[in-house]
């Protein structure tokens, strides 16, 4: 057979194999699309709202701790309330808004080894989950900022962004998925994975330490005024002040820039969650360590980001504010 009759069979066998390779793409594409909403549909209120789907665990634990703070003003010491308030900033400001927020989830400086024990430890000791399940939703809340599969939406009611989202159970396989697709490179690092395994043991020593420290003070009374001060009431003041910036932030303030999400700035969050509360300044540009980007915007997580950089315990951090209005990075 001539090279003119061939011609047409291998033009139609090559335009054959084409249309099968772009069929098995977008069969493919259609495939990734259902898993993500799938994915994302187990973060709704109709997946995880209902008795069959409660972490028991979780709300045995916020009913213990909010119990203890309303008991604890019967218990009050000098020694307790210093305790809280020492805790609360290292639990609160070093651990959550600079450890787990900017250091792990947007990756906004480096730490030196022990800095970063430190704030991982604090981290810990917030009772606000371990670090690969703290920053893997926080990814997904900005990457779905306010549309399905957000966490933590107000779109879907002010106390589902506020707690009750924390309520429900996320099955096993969302669960890998979500660290697998949103914290990979932190789960290599051998720091991070040892406070994932460990966090719960942390909380449970520094129980412990606080009823033997109020003991040595006070007797059982002291005992017992330390643990509600240093552990019941500290938690549930830092539980509500990070809560609120996934809610009030959400809803009431003013914005610096335009962004595709809700977000607002609101000052009285700020006072309370350390700065957080310039909610439309992280969300804008996420990776920035600080979130005040106006002079009056007091951060003060910004400030200790600032004095270890001082002390060349902080590199490469990411401070080049825009000017407000500009384009957003989110």
């Amino acid at each position: 057979m001539s090279n003119q009759l061939l011609e047409p069979v291998k033009t139609a066998t090559h335009s054959s194999a084409i249309d099968t390779v772009r069929q098995q793409q977008r069969d493919a594409k259609a495939k990734r699309n259902r898993e993500q909403a799938e994915f994302l549909q187990a973060f709704t209120p109709s997946q995880k709202m209902g008795w069959r789907n409660v972490d028991w665990v979780v709300f045995s634990w916020m009913l213990f701790v909010h119990a203890g703070a309303l008991a604890a003003p019967f218990f009050f010491s000098w020694s307790a309330l210093g305790v809280c308030a020492l805790l609360h900033w290292m639990t609160c400001s070093l651990g959550i808004c600079l450890g787990y927020h900017r250091f792990l989830a947007h990756r906004s400086l480096k730490l030196a080894a022990p800095v970063k024990f430190v704030m991982l430890w604090c981290g810990a000791n917030s009772g606000e989950g371990t670090p690969l399940t703290w920053a893997a939703t926080h990814r997904l809340h900005h990457q779905q900022s306010d549309q399905p599969g957000d966490p933590h939406s107000p779109n879907e009611g002010n106390w589902w962004s506020h707690m009750l989202w924390l309520f429900g159970v996320l099955p096993n396989h969302v669960n890998e998925r979500l660290f697998n697709k949103y914290v990979p490179e932190l789960m290599q690092d051998k720091l991070v994975c040892f406070f994932e395994k460990t966090a719960a043991l942390w909380l449970i020593i520094t129980g412990f330490s606080l009823l033997g420290i109020g003991a040595v003070l006070n007797g059982w009374q002291g005992a017992v005024s330390m643990l509600l001060w240093g552990m019941c009431l500290r938690m549930v003041l830092a539980y509500h002040s990070t809560w609120f910036v996934n809610s009030a932030t959400h809803i009431w303030g003013y914005r610096n820039y335009e962004t595709k999400d809700r977000s607002r700035n609101l000052w009285w969050v700020a006072v309370l969650a350390y700065g957080e509360g310039w909610h439309n300044n992280h969300h804008a540009h996420p990776s920035l360590a600080p979130s005040g980007h106006r002079w009056w915007e007091v951060d003060p997580t910004w400030y200790v980001i600032k004095a270890l950089r001082f002390c060349g315990l902080a590199t490469d951090v990411k401070d080049n504010i825009p000017e407000v209005g500009a384009a957003a990075n989110d």
